[in-house]
């Protein structure tokens, strides 16, 4: 009887103990519900991103459960946080703490040696290799290829037409500036079959990971294949050029990676870094810019005083110009008023939604315990459209960035922040004002849709933005 007792006791103490435990360290964790094994809470977020209702999915979570919640995203465990300390937090960390790393859905279309999953001195050193080219001082000599990729794009599709559809043929244009600038790949085939993959890619970025015959995502990770041994033979052509030495090194985004050494004359990127680079510059230059400049477009036909203001100025940049003369970068310099409006509309409608980051280790944040191994989800929009940082932040005013230091750190981030801001951010401002500058200089237009749009996961206007457009009499 004594040795059943004993036995009882050395069994029940130890399960005692790791059900306290648990308990306790359960009560740790942020409130909320990781919902059903998968797909948890995935089906109804992306829901709420189609609908344009994700902000006040978020909100009603906050409203429930607090600033700090818990909830499963895309196959993971999930922690979403929000606000200037979320986003410092998020944005400054060292990479031993948390980690930039995207869902393994995203990973297996985009790869898993871009910069958005690298930290530490890997990402210091890719992002290093893609500042050569994407730094001002080497884009300076880039603004009159992209001039003429403009205006080549409006004769094509704009001059002779009564309506178009904007959003496709803007992400047509980016996609072409993109072949063009950065990877050399001029029109033709190769470019057309290029494009077509690329789409079927990005279609399953956020998507439920079910890799099952006809779904979104497998689509997407078969298209992504096809991108990648596309890629692999151009950087294999590329590479080729530069030993013969028929390329410069700066000619395009690929050469300069290739050219790239170190003091050992080693190859400073991976081929695969390489790789895994080039898509991400193209989901960052296709979408993100067609997007602001579709919404742009929208805007100036929505509020006359802001198009008149933006009209004048690029009206003034364009009679200080000879006929058929290309812009440079001085005239850029004079788009103040031109970039304002674009940095309102990335406050108000920004191309990405948030992100995802992963604990490295257990975290301690808000109050709640963040496990190892879980993501961590931000949302832009929580401090864009904070009335405490922007008043009346519905409100369209491009007057809020008159001065860049009035705005709070850590509160604008459509290129993210710290460290981890976009290093395409420039090459994404010359693109967005050039074509603003020849869209308002040549055409006027009027909206066919309503003003309504839904996420997919990038802001998508009703019908892509039919609009009727009527050529302006040239100066």
């Amino acid at each position: 009887m004594n040795t059943l007792l004993v036995t009882i006791f050395f069994l029940v103490i130890p399960i005692f103990f790791l059900i306290t435990r648990r308990r306790k360290s359960s009560k740790r964790l942020p409130p909320g519900s990781l919902g059903l094994p998968i797909i948890g809470q995935s089906l109804g977020f992306l829901r709420a991103m189609r609908n344009n209702t994700a902000e006040k999915w978020l909100e009603q979570r906050i409203t429930k459960y607090g600033p700090v919640s818990k909830l499963s995203l895309f196959g993971k465990p999930t922690v979403f946080i929000h606000g200037q300390a979320a986003n410092k937090f998020v944005f400054n960390n060292d990479g031993k703490t948390i980690t930039s790393q995207q869902p393994e859905s995203t990973r297996m279309i985009l790869g898993d040696r871009n910069i958005l999953e690298l930290s530490g001195e890997d990402h210091k050193r890719v992002r290093n290799a893609l500042m050569v080219f994407l730094k001002p001082e080497s884009l300076k000599q880039y603004v009159g290829k992209l001039d003429g990729e403009i205006r080549k794009h409006l004769e094509l599709n704009w001059h002779g037409k009564q309506k178009i559809t904007v959003l496709p043929l803007m992400k047509n244009l980016t996609f072409n500036i993109i072949c063009s600038l950065l990877f050399g790949v001029e029109r033709g085939p190769r470019r057309d079959e290029l494009i077509e993959c690329f789409q079927r890619m990005i279609e399953g970025l956020w998507s439920v990971p079910l890799n099952l015959p006809f779904t979104r995502f497998n689509c997407s990770i078969k298209a992504s294949k096809r991108v990648q041994n596309m890629l692999k033979e151009l950087i294999c052509e590329k590479r080729m050029q530069l030993e013969q030495k028929t390329a410069l090194p700066l000619q395009d985004l690929i050469t300069c990676l290739l050219s790239i050494r170190n003091a050992d004359n080693e190859e400073e990127l991976t081929e695969k870094e390489i790789l895994h680079n080039i898509i991400i510059v193209m989901v960052a230059g296709y979408d993100t810019s067609s997007v602001v400049i579709t919404f742009l477009l929208r805007l100036l036909a929505n509020e006359p005083a802001v198009y008149a203001a933006l009209l004048q100025e690029q009206e003034e940049i364009a009679r200080s110009k000879s006929l058929g003369e290309l812009l440079t970068w001085e005239d850029l310099a004079k788009m103040k008023y031109t970039w304002r409006v674009t940095m309102e509309i990335l406050r108000t409608t920004p191309p990405v939604f948030g992100g995802m980051r992963r604990a490295m280790k257990d975290i301690e944040y808000g109050g709640f315990l963040i496990p190892q191994g879980w993501q961590i989800f931000w949302a832009i929009p929580m401090t864009h459209n904070d009335d405490s940082i922007f008043p009346e932040p519905s409100k369209f005013d491009p007057s809020r960035f008159e001065n860049q230091k009035s705005v709070p750190p850590y509160s604008f981030v459509p290129f993210g922040g710290g460290t981890r801001i976009c290093p395409g951010y420039e090459f994404a401002r010359i693109e967005i004002l050039v074509a603003i500058h020849y869209v308002v200089t040549q055409f006027t237009w009027k909206l066919c849709a309503d003003n309504k749009f839904s996420r997919v996961p990038m802001p998508v206007p009703t019908q892509g933005l039919p609009i009727e457009i009527t050529p302006r009499k040239q100066m």
